[in-house]
């Protein structure tokens, strides 16, 4: 959050890429894991100011749970050792929109897009009756439905939990002011 803060107010580190390049070749000890939406507005290195090597990144349009995500987070934290996950919402998630569209308006989508849509549906339908925006709360309550299913995936991710080697938190990014907020898991 430290790197959030200082990305949010212009005072980025400046991060010698070739200087790191030989420790890099050697391995990678990323400090924290980071699931994130696809969206080319956000850029998770950037909005924490990480190096390359700091931050172990998946990315989903929609970042959600597949088995392939799960399994990329298991590889980070067992074979990695990292400490943490983020599950990384945004605001105006055209993933979260397009499933609230799907499901308010029956859009349909070409190609695999529905898949994506499928796994987004049950934190819309979630929120379907909450006061407030439907997509800001669709895209907060996918984060959270999506810590919670990361906290519980067995064998490793579970475990790591319960030993309290690892913790799995969750956020959503302002793409306004590139603040990441956190948000509790409920």
């Amino acid at each position: 959050m430290e790197g959030n803060h200082r990305y949010v107010h212009g005072n980025m580190k400046r991060h010698d890429f070739s200087a790191d390049r030989a420790a890099l070749a050697k391995g990678q000890n990323p400090f924290a894991s980071i699931l994130s939406c696809a969206d080319s507005r956000i850029g998770p290195e950037y909005a924490f100011d990480a190096g390359r090597g700091d931050v172990f990144v998946c990315r989903i349009a929609g970042n959600f749970a597949n088995p392939e995500m799960i399994a990329s987070l298991e590889y980070s934290v067992a074979v990695l050792s990292s400490p943490l996950i983020l599950v990384l919402g945004h605001q105006s998630c055209g993933a979260v929109d397009s499933t609230i569209k799907q499901i308010k308006n029956g859009a349909s989508f070409p190609g695999h897009i529905p898949s994506l849509t499928e796994a987004l549906t049950p934190a819309v339908q979630a929120v379907e009756n909450q006061p407030g925006d439907l997509l800001t709360n669709a895209i907060k309550k996918n984060v959270v439905l999506t810590v919670q299913k990361l906290q519980a995936a067995e064998p490793i991710l579970s475990e790591a939990v319960n030993q309290k080697k690892l913790k799995v938190v969750g956020g959503v990014y302002d793409l306004n002011t590139g603040k990441v907020e956190l948000v509790s898991s409920e």
